[in-house]
């Protein structure tokens, strides 16, 4: 289905881009803002990823209180507006992917070719624009929710890493320490992952059903118990899929990072860089689209807990005179 709806892709490699974009630009000038004004490195402010910067930026700033608070709006103005457009575009995407589904039917049990796989081809620019209106204020309150998930998530860290250091200080060693925040990360990394993948599913949720946030809840719960075999099967390929390509991408990056080295040479290298960021952007927009679309399958294909429950309730509340009739 991602394959025959390409455009998707494309748009969400454009949003995730945006999305980067847009979170950047204030750590970029919080770092530019360090260095002019109050004479920090802004080599050493710019190594590794956007989170070190960030990290190392508001570190900086913590002599400076006004600074830091105004720091931490603009972050926040930015991600906040950077949120909103993900949440806006993963409704028109999903809602292309969900009219693909029913339209192609089960053609995954036949050969893989253009003729089976040209049912599938159900993006529009009309179908993707009223996915993005149909769902974005249901995606929007999910976010909402997502986001205080990851602040009480990061405060309930905070306060185990700040307080259980105090409270094991001269009873453990350096080493046991060490054990515990090694534990507590792997913990830490373990439950944002299931947080994002019930995240998704409540997407897929709303998008199929146009449920809210609470009945969302309740079918997913349901749709996880009825297929948790055959989620934790294509859950584990598609995190096989993700490192393999974070392997390769890593590997071809550092490629092309020892060719920088060389004179001349080296100025050829920045285009391959751009390409190789594109290509590995693409690659795992596919990857994330495809997973949607495989738990889109499974959620379609059996009926969801808060169906059942529904067709319960109204069997319990059928009055009796019904089964006279029928008789």
């Amino acid at each position: 289905m991602t394959a025959a709806n390409w455009p998707t892709v494309a748009i969400q490699f454009v949003a995730e881009t945006t999305f980067q974009v847009l979170v950047a630009i204030p750590i970029l000038g919080a770092a530019v803002l360090l260095s002019v004004v109050v004479g920090a490195d802004l080599t050493d402010l710019l190594q590794g990823g956007l989170r070190d910067i960030a990290t190392r930026t508001a570190a900086a700033m913590t002599a400076e209180p006004v600074a830091l608070a105004s720091f931490g709006v603009a972050f926040s103005i930015a991600l906040a507006a950077a949120s909103v457009l993900m949440f806006l575009v993963k409704g028109g995407v999903l809602d292309v992917l969900l009219a693909a589904h029913d339209a192609a039917g089960a053609f995954e049990t036949e050969p893989i070719s253009i003729d089976t796989i040209e049912p599938a081809a159900c993006f529009t620019l009309p179908r993707f624009i009223n996915g993005c209106t149909r769902l974005f204020r249901l995606y929007l309150g999910l976010g909402v929710a997502l986001f205080l998930a990851y602040a009480a998530t990061a405060g309930l860290y905070v306060a185990f890493v700040v307080y259980g250091y105090r409270a094991a200080s001269g009873v453990i060693g350096v080493v046991g320490m060490t054990f515990v925040a090694a534990i507590a990360a792997v913990v830490l990394i373990v439950w944002i992952t299931l947080v994002n993948f019930v995240y998704l599913l409540m997407q897929i949720s709303m998008a199929a059903d146009n449920l809210g946030l609470g009945d969302a809840f309740r079918a997913v719960v349901g749709f996880v118990r009825a297929e948790f075999r055959v989620l934790a099967q294509v859950f584990l390929v598609i995190l096989g899929l993700e490192v393999g390509a974070t392997l390769v991408s890593a590997l071809a990056w550092s490629g092309l990072g020892l060719i920088a080295f060389v004179p001349l040479v080296g100025v050829a290298v920045v285009p391959l860089q751009i390409m190789a960021l594109v290509v590995r952007g693409l690659a795992f927009a596919y990857i994330g689209l495809s997973a949607a679309g495989s738990y889109l399958s499974l959620y379609r294909r059996e009926p969801r807990a808060l169906v059942r429950t529904s067709a319960v309730m109204a069997q319990r509340l059928r009055p009796p005179e019904s089964d006279s009739v029928t008789h």
